[in-house]
């Protein structure tokens, strides 16, 4: 699904505006619509981009980290509330849960000890836990975001521990295999972008080293492509169930901490980033090692993305991202689904609960999806509830305002249906009528 040529034009124009601006070396942009690279925008000489060529990934690393942890907790090999301690036991700060390092809601410090990670090389994991001691806690745990790369070393660290495999053999294995991540290694692989600091004053480049970083590595050591990085964004918006389930995912970009308290601009889910623009809500990830920037954001509800490298350290890229997946998304809604008519009328007992009910004088119109075989409730006109059988006059909320709750079919004497009970709420047919 290709972008409109104005729309096309614009995000162009954005990426050239942004390269010249922001004096990176070069620039490469791609927009993702329904899993597919829609369009691609480039800017720069030094190399000149394209879709398969690699750069640094950084931080959106963590994502994939997550993700490893999820795995291993939809198979019953950890819980998210586990202490650090059942795993990784010994580190001084066993009291962490995993959920409150995936979330950066520990209060643990944002690196390890020693020279910077992203820069050095890296030590094996029994060293990095032998530098880990209580005073690495900086915040009380969840009463703040405090970001954590260190926390995502300990969580590569768990990993290991649980699986008998290194963090790169679980990624190439469960993750970069079934979604076709062929251009997504631990170490560079030609052709990639060297990466830069541009001087301030006179626009020189210094290259920057590409470390292996060690047990630090599940916190940003991957390099990908373009087009690798369009099926992780695909990924986001719409999981292969042989890698996550969807509502692992969906349960993943919940916020777990808010890191901006007086906007509500942003927060941190388990192991993604949440940015708000304006009515939307954008899911995804920046990355930043020595000469390298990377961006991801999703608007999964329209499975729209953006995703984006530059080749200089400190260009400021998600903000870029950010921008055209709103031009987009702007210029370019994503069309409702079509209405189609059901094919036959549905059975007596599910027609005689459709219709609108009251409660307090507030109405309820509920009506029958024959295709998925559910309940739609909506109540005051506004967002619906969907509710699948359960058993005889038993229903549970999947979805909308009243997920998990049940509905109670409450029939007459004669076997009439007389109301319907909602958590308590007895809805019936007329708006006067008590419940």
């Amino acid at each position: 699904m290709s972008l409109l040529p104005e729309t096309a034009r614009q995000v162009d124009a954005l990426v050239a505006q942004a390269q010249s601006a922001g004096r990176t070396p070069s620039l490469v942009m791609g927009v993702v619509r329904a899993g597919e690279l829609a369009h691609l925008a480039t800017a720069g000489e030094h190399p000149r981009p394209d879709a398969d060529l690699q750069y640094r990934l950084g931080s959106i690393s963590k994502t994939m980290t997550a993700t490893l942890v999820m795995q291993q907790r939809d198979a019953g090999r950890l819980a998210l509330d586990d202490p650090l301690e059942r795993h990784l036991p010994g580190t001084s700060v066993g009291t962490l849960t995993l959920r409150q390092l995936l979330g950066h809601a520990s209060g643990l410090q944002r690196e390890p000890e020693g020279e910077w990670w992203e820069r050095a090389e890296g030590s094996d994991l029994a060293t990095l836990l032998g530098a880990v001691t209580a005073d690495k806690i900086a915040y009380p745990a969840h009463r703040t975001y405090h970001y954590s790369n260190l926390a995502y070393g300990l969580l590569g660290g768990v990993l290991e521990r649980i699986t008998g495999t290194p963090w790169a053999e679980l990624l190439r294995e469960r993750i970069f295999e079934p979604l076709g991540m062929r251009r997504t290694t631990y170490a560079a692989t030609e052709p990639f972008a060297r990466g830069y600091v541009v001087h301030p004053w006179h626009g020189t480049l210094r290259e920057e080293p590409r470390t292996d970083t060690g047990a630090m590595a599940p916190a940003g050591q991957l390099w990908a492509s373009i087009e690798d990085l369009v099926r992780w964004a695909a990924f986001l918006a719409e999981p292969a169930p042989r890698v996550l389930a969807a509502d692992t995912l969906t349960e993943m970009c919940a916020p777990v901490v808010i890191s901006d308290l007086d906007s509500w601009s942003g927060g941190h889910g388990l192991g993604v980033e949440l940015y708000r623009a304006g009515e939307r809500v954008y899911v995804g990830h920046g990355g930043s090692m020595p000469g390298y920037v990377a961006a991801l954001a999703v608007h999964r509800p329209t499975r729209t993305a953006v995703v984006g490298f530059a080749n200089s350290y400190g260009f400021g890229i998600g903000r870029v991202g950010q921008r055209i997946l709103t031009t987009v998304l702007d210029a370019e809604p994503a069309l409702p689904q079509p209405w189609r008519p059901t094919a036959t009328a549905p059975p007596t007992e599910i027609a005689e609960l459709t219709g609108r009910w009251w409660w307090m004088g507030v109405p309820l119109d509920v009506t029958w999806d024959a295709a998925g075989g559910e309940l739609a409730a909506l109540l005051r006109g506004e967002r619906a509830s969907r509710f699948s059988p359960e058993g005889p006059d038993r229903w549970r909320g999947r979805s909308g305002p009243e997920n998990g709750e049940i509905l109670s079919v409450l029939r007459d004497e004669a076997g009439g249906v007389r109301a319907l009970d909602i958590a308590t709420f007895v809805f019936t047919r007329t708006p006067d009528q008590e419940p």
